[in-house]
């Protein structure tokens, strides 16, 4: 049987804290992304309010730590059968439900399967498709079955939907879970509070007493907050003031290097963007360095169009980068046989902040190429329902995934159209090579498969993606904390368990 440590991706134990935790206090905390529609259903957790709250009250079988490596959380261990078309879970004993449950592994099951078959409503459930069976194998034992060997499955129950909860209790909003905090307070759209649990199972976590999280869209408001000691915490700091948030005595600034990306995507299935020729004339009318040091204020990277970046295993490093040449654009519009071109660009700060300034920037570049991009601004009530993946052109912002298939699958496969595909790209090449991608066990073909994915959409898709923006949170300097994961804003969305006051 091959072991997972052959596949480099066997769970490792969890880190030390850099210094000793202090117990107590309530931790207030404010949050950019939510929606009065949110609820506690494990299959519906679009907003950063939904998943705060969810890892507070919740875990899945495997956690993501710093730095994107697999920790056990309710599963101790995980390994796949010869040619990784199974894999076997262990489930971790003895632990507890905030109702006094004892988990099982049919708990397991029924949370896996939430996620399964014309029913569900999961926006994981492209991802679970190529699930077959689940199926408790022993006591404390779960067997997962796949249409086709996947390499990286494991990962894919890290993610934020992969929440465990009770057999057959579908009364989601009660809040049951197994995690370090039980429910007292949720309004949706609004804020949450919860109180410790004490007799969470996870030691060194889950520190404080309570934790409030409140729901504060604008970025003045969670700011003054801040400074004003009304909150502990904050993400999406805006770029323009973070200098001037570094330099007070009394808050950290925290910076982390990651795969979010912010975007201007083109649905490829409207007549604009049909045409190949036209959407990378898109991707050549931007000036990224612009962008990257006029929006972003240096705080990122120079992106390439494509979802992969240095901080997955295998990132792309030989694509040619796009850059700015309008004439090069105009030439491939000719070609497209179009001139004058017009675009309608649909913005909200919703996405990002500054996505209203950056889409401006982005026409008074591409109008040196002949394009007239008409930045339209929407409300930021309803952003995500009727305007994402429902216009020609919009902003968009992606946190990234936990591993390359699972980025790779939510937003460019086949699999995903009508769903979180949003530029409703389906190119047969790509489909195929990331199926090929996901079944080999030869790490070094297996990455020069997820290169060739990176290529296909690099080459022809639809999203424009000047910049990779670093994640910046704000805390105040009260704050502790080990090392800052990666993968979502606020210490990868579980800074309530892994935080703490120090005095």
């Amino acid at each position: 049987m091959a072991s997972a440590a052959a596949l480099g991706i066997a769970p490792m134990p969890l880190r030390a804290q850099t210094a000793a935790p202090r117990r107590g206090g309530t931790f207030r905390m404010a949050v950019s992304d939510f929606s009065s529609s949110e609820q506690l259903d494990p299959q519906m957790n679009e907003y950063r309010f939904m998943m705060h709250l969810q890892y507070q009250l919740r875990n899945c079988l495997i956690e993501v730590g710093p730095g994107g490596v697999l920790i056990p959380e309710l599963a101790t261990e995980w390994n796949p059968n010869a040619d990784l078309s199974a894999w076997v879970f262990k489930i971790r004993p003895g632990v507890e439900f905030h109702n006094g449950k004892t988990l099982t592994a049919e708990d397991v099951v029924f949370s896996l399967n939430l996620h399964r078959g014309e029913a569900s409503i999961s926006e994981a459930k492209s991802l679970m498709a190529a699930i077959t069976d689940v199926s408790v194998t022993a006591p404390l034992e779960v067997t997962v079955k796949l249409e086709a060997p996947n390499a990286g499955f494991p990962a894919i129950l890290s993610m934020i939907n992969m929440l465990i909860v009770p057999a057959d209790d579908m009364n989601f909003a009660a809040g049951t879970g197994t995690g370090g905090y039980i429910l007292e307070t949720f309004q949706p759209g609004v804020r949450s509070l919860v109180k410790r649990n004490p007799n969470y199972w996870k030691e060194g976590r889950a520190h404080f007493d309570a934790i409030e999280i409140h729901c504060i869209s604008d970025i003045n408001a969670r700011t003054t907050a801040l400074q004003t000691g009304q909150i502990d915490a904050m993400d999406a700091v805006d770029t323009t003031t973070a200098p001037l948030l570094a330099a007070m005595p009394n808050i950290k600034l925290l910076q982390t290097k990651g795969k979010q990306h912010h975007a201007f995507s083109m649905n490829v299935k409207d007549p604009l963007f049909q045409n190949a020729d036209v959407r990378l004339a898109m991707k050549l009318a931007i000036d990224r360095e612009a962008v990257l040091t006029t929006i972003q204020a240096g705080y990122g990277s120079i992106a390439n169009d494509q979802p992969i970046s240095v901080a997955y295993a295998y990132h792309n490093p030989g694509l040619a980068q796009h850059s700015y040449d309008p004439e090069q654009a105009k030439f491939l519009l000719n070609r497209a046989g179009v001139s004058g071109l017009t675009v309608p660009l649909h913005v909200s700060e919703l996405p990002f902040t500054g996505a209203t300034n950056m889409a401006q920037l982005y026409a008074q570049h591409a109008a040196a190429a002949g394009i007239t991009i008409n930045v339209q601004r929407e409300p930021d009530d309803g952003y995500w329902s009727s305007i994402w993946g429902q216009r020609p052109m919009f902003a968009t912002r992606w946190s990234g995934r936990v591993n390359e298939d699972a980025m790779l699958t939510l937003a460019y496969s086949r699999q995903s159209l009508g769903g979180w595909n949003e530029t409703s790209w389906d190119n047969e090449a790509f489909n195929n090579t990331l199926a090929a991608a996901r079944s080999e066990v030869d790490e070094v073909k297996r990455k020069e498969l997820y290169w060739e994915c990176q290529r296909l959409i690099w080459e022809d898709g639809g999203m424009v993606a000047p910049i990779w923006a670093d994640l910046l949170d704000a805390t105040s300097n009260k704050i502790g904390h080990g090392e800052i994961g990666n993968d979502w804003a606020l210490d990868g969305a579980r800074c309530g368990e892994r935080w703490w006051f120090t005095e």
